[in-house]
């Protein structure tokens, strides 16, 4: 049994390092905490639903329109809303309200659209794979292989292609990267596009999993932010230790205790890591000037 939790800790933690990263691409580069990011894991399923269960499209092409229209929605929030603050050089609170808003809007409107129960995807029984006394299903198994190889790619990409050095450079000095050259806002669109795209890819696969409310965002925002904050702000391979590291855990409370014991496990790990390693577990120390 041991075992077995382990393997779904670490399916959990391959969705949750892939979210994570989402939001770091955001946070690292622009500072901006994008608590609507809650909105995009959610918005994503809600759209499949409507092309997969309602008007009946295949799943495939039902899920890639679904990650178009969630990066045209992320896309609306950083050109209406974030930009325009931005460029007024409003402070950080004031993007964070903002972004807390337009979290609350959306939900309501999906909700009201949609309903507050849980709907479902995949109304068949998910078909397994078993490896001894491990039992896989192939939903499982596509969440992790496709979280995984989304996972490598944007490393390669970050550490080889010129946007990646963009992107890095973007992180360390945003004023300097501008001197230089760089066009900031359209790097943004590019951040915001790749970061909707991690977000609807996770939350699309857990939904046809495990199906989906309007209140899925927030608890996976939270997941996402513990797991940057262990792994170590501004390094962008850090969420992606982090949120192996949570899902393990989580996984391991539910074996030891039960379920209800996975935030509490998630919180506890979050405040150790505030109060005797706040760098996080790849971060470095900086002194303040």
């Amino acid at each position: 049994m041991f075992l077995q939790f382990m393997i779904n800790g670490i399916i959990i933690g391959s969705i949750y390092s892939l979210v994570s990263l989402g939001f770091a691409l955001v946070y690292n580069t622009t500072r901006i905490f994008h608590l609507a990011y809650a909105v995009l894991y959610m918005f994503c399923p809600y759209i499949i639903l409507t092309f997969y269960s309602n008007l009946g499209y295949p799943l495939i092409i039902a899920f890639i329109i679904a990650i178009i229209i969630t990066i045209l929605l992320s896309l609306i929030l950083e050109i209406i809303i974030y930009r325009p603050l931005s460029k007024k050089g409003s402070s950080d609170n004031i993007i964070m309200i903002s972004s807390i808003g337009i979290m609350i809007v959306v939900i309501n409107i999906v909700a009201m659209l949609y309903g507050n129960e849980t709907k479902i995807l995949n109304q068949n029984i998910s078909e397994t794979l078993t490896f001894g006394s491990i039992i896989i299903t192939y939903t499982q198994l596509a969440q992790f292989l496709i979280s995984s190889f989304l996972l490598v790619v944007f490393l390669m990409f970050l550490k080889f292609s010129k946007f990646g050095i963009k992107t890095r450079a973007m992180r360390d000095d945003t004023i300097l990267c501008s001197v230089f050259g760089s066009d900031i806002y359209k790097m943004r669109i590019a951040l915001f596009t790749l970061s909707a795209i991690f977000a609807a890819v996770g939350g699309g696969l857990v939904a046809y999993d495990v199906g989906m409310d309007p209140y899925v965002g927030m608890p996976m925002l939270l997941n996402a932010v513990v797991a940057l904050i262990i792994g170590g702000i501004g390094r962008f391979e850090a969420p992606i230790l982090g949120g192996f590291i949570i899902g393990i855990l989580q996984s391991l409370s539910v074996w030891a205790f039960s379920a209800r014991w996975q935030d509490a496990v998630t919180f506890t790990l979050l405040i150790l890591f505030l109060m005797f390693r706040p760098q996080g577990l790849l971060g470095e120390k900086r002194r303040t000037v």
